[in-house]
């Protein structure tokens, strides 16, 4: 059983940086690949970034790539998103997952996918 919690939401004008961090509980964190998905009002959940359990596998979806890193650090049980260049599309409740990993060099897109969930954390970008 992993418990996830986001922290670091908030406002944010437009062009400036926020980092999104998620706290798990835990004593194989280290085995688990983690993603970020948000949520806008009226749209579904997309994925946004993932890290495999390693540490050395990641992926974006196109429209934050070059903007948001994603990283964590296993000795500290959390996963980072830093989010540069925040954009009003980018508005949106945003969730950490965890998903047990097949090796250090998986990791997952889908939100169907994953195991378990944080309860998220709003990130407003005004224009």
């Amino acid at each position: 059983q992993v418990q996830l919690v986001e922290s670091g939401g908030g406002l944010v004008q437009a062009g400036g940086s926020l980092r999104l961090s998620c706290a798990a509980s835990g004593r194989t964190f280290s085995r688990y690949a983690m993603g970020w998905f948000r949520q806008a009002p009226g749209k579904e959940r997309e994925f946004v970034a993932t890290i495999s359990w390693s540490g050395g596998s990641t992926y974006y979806t196109g429209s934050v790539k070059g903007r948001f890193t994603i990283s964590r650090d296993n000795a500290k049980n959390t996963v980072y998103l830093q989010m540069n260049s925040l954009k009003p599309e980018d508005t949106a409740v945003y969730y950490c997952a965890a998903k047990v990993a097949l090796s250090g060099s998986y990791y997952y897109t889908a939100d169907r996918e994953y195991d378990y969930w944080g309860r998220g954390t709003q990130v407003t970008v005004s224009s």
